[in-house]
């Protein structure tokens, strides 16, 4: 007999996280990275430079459907954060957890400070979380039901995740390895996998068509990219990391527990497939030397486990885990929202913790700066002029706040900024955003500093310390389009 459903305490506390979300998603401006994906919703593309297409069709609807503020665009991650806690929490039901554990479940997803992290910022990573939840919980209905047409289900839910980021298929890889050392491996002979994987396919090959036709350019794009993590230390310590970053700390007996579970008789039994899933990602992303972030997709399928181990603890270990949940919370709600007023104690104290948010400040301000640069410009001059700018933040912003000044698209050398070049006319005179003395130097015939840049709150953040220079330069000195060749820089 199944246990009891909590659905309507799930979506109780998923609508909570809503309103938490809600009340404080629009205290600040976007984060760079929400400003390249808002870009890209604008030049909608069966894929990109730096991600699937998927997180930037859904920014376009939420342009589309709310409007650019803030809060009205990240409506939709808040949701498919929200969505995820409460399917994880019957995730704990499939695996035969009663409603403390289906709870339990949802508010230790609720709390990690990936999770929380991905509920306010529009990223690819709050989808990517999404459809790793829902991908388990199908495969533990497999498991349950031993019915093969959820190979159906699973093939959808993995496509949905490549469509919206690559990573997904680490899951992938442990859940074959999974299936391979248990008996689960008798699901591996059935039609329905090979429909499953059908389902996939389709749902995938427009990116992989795109991707072909742009000559697999994600590929040298995500080597770059890994390569400088490496480099500068951002994959260091990811074994002791997972401790910190995936999940919350407080809710480390639980994902031990819930470890623990997929391996003892009988209760694991049937679900062995996804505790060695789990060990197969885990080893198989340590030896990629990938980002300890990069795992927190797969602690939900162990926190649900976890919780249903949970609830035959004795009645102070349960009190101490929901104590630790509540302290969680409260500290999500302090150190990873953008709850606190700028300028306050509390927001000095915040952006030392979360450096995130410190990269949500002055963007409109840098807009404003540049639009005056570019009303100073003599009107036959400024007629034809351009942006370039170094980074695709400061591109994303002005190309979001730039039309109401008049301002022209920008230019950038990174990512799909780049891909999508310079134009028919390029110009010959540039309003040069963020790029350092040496790089002006080196390639332009003449530029005049034009000061840098600052917010009004005083926020020391990227823009103010390493990418602050304003200039405007004529005179590129080498041919467009080698010029452009020569600039590409993958951020």
């Amino acid at each position: 007999m199944r246990p009891a459903s909590a659905l309507r305490t799930l979506l109780a506390l998923a609508a909570f996280r809503l309103l938490l979300h809600t009340l404080t998603n629009g205290q600040y401006g976007f984060h760079r990275d929400e400003l390249a994906t808002l870009d890209d919703a604008r030049h909608l593309a069966w894929g990109y430079v730096a991600y699937p297409p998927l997180a930037p069709l859904v920014a376009r609807l939420a342009l589309e459907l709310f409007g650019s503020a803030p809060v009205a665009v990240r409506f939709f991650t808040a949701l498919a954060q929200c969505i995820a806690m409460v399917v994880a929490g019957l995730m704990a039901r499939e695996l035969g957890g009663g409603r403390w554990a289906q709870i339990v479940t949802a508010l230790a997803v609720a709390v990690s400070p990936v999770s929380m992290s991905a509920g306010h910022l529009f990223q690819y990573v709050s989808f990517d979380f999404l459809w790793a939840v829902v991908t388990v919980y199908f495969v533990i209905r497999l498991l349950n039901s031993g019915n093969p047409r959820w190979w159906l289900a699973i093939g959808a839910a993995i496509g949905l995740g490549l469509m919206t980021r690559y990573t997904i298929a680490w899951l992938v890889a442990g859940l074959a390895v999974g299936f391979l050392l248990t008996p689960a491996r008798r699901f591996l002979m059935s039609r329905s996998l090979l429909a499953g994987a059908a389902v996939t396919l389709v749902i995938i090959l427009p990116n992989l068509i795109w991707q072909a036709s742009h000559g697999f350019i994600s590929l040298d794009f995500l080597r770059t990219i890994h390569a400088r993590d490496i480099r500068i230390g951002r994959t260091d310590g990811f074994l002791w990391k997972q401790l910190v970053v995936p999940a919350h700390p407080f809710t480390l007996p639980l994902w031990i527990a819930g470890l623990l579970f997929y391996f003892r008789k009988p209760e694991g039994e049937r679900y062995r497939a996804l505790g060695w899933a789990f060990v197969a990602a885990l080893i198989f992303f340590a030896t990629a030397r990938a980002r300890a972030y990069y795992t927190a997709p797969l602690y939900p399928m162990l926190l649900a486990a976890g919780a249903v181990s949970a609830s035959k603890w004795p009645r102070w270990a349960r009190g101490l885990n929901w104590a630790g949940l509540a302290a969680a919370l409260g500290l999500g709600i302090a150190f990873v929202l953008p709850a606190a007023p700028i300028g306050s104690r509390w927001f000095e104290a915040l952006i030392r913790v979360n450096g995130d948010l410190r990269e949500e400040i002055g963007w409109q301000e840098l807009v404003d700066e540049v639009a005056s640069i570019h009303d100073s410009l003599p009107a036959e001059e400024r007629a034809s002029a351009g942006i370039l700018t170094g980074n695709y933040g400061e591109a994303g912003a002005i190309d979001l706040y730039g039309p109401a000044h008049g301002l022209p698209p920008a230019l950038s050398r990174v990512n799909s900024f780049w891909l999508r070049g310079y134009g028919d006319s390029p110009p010959q005179t540039l309003i040069v955003v963020g790029l350092s003395p040496d790089f002006v130097k080196a390639n332009f015939a003449s530029c005049e500093s034009k000061g840098t840049i600052s917010n009004r709150f005083g926020v020391a953040n990227e823009e103010t310390d390493y990418h602050k220079y304003l200039w405007v330069c004529r005179g590129v000195r080498e041919p467009w389009p080698e010029f452009w060749r020569k600039i590409k820089a993958w951020a």
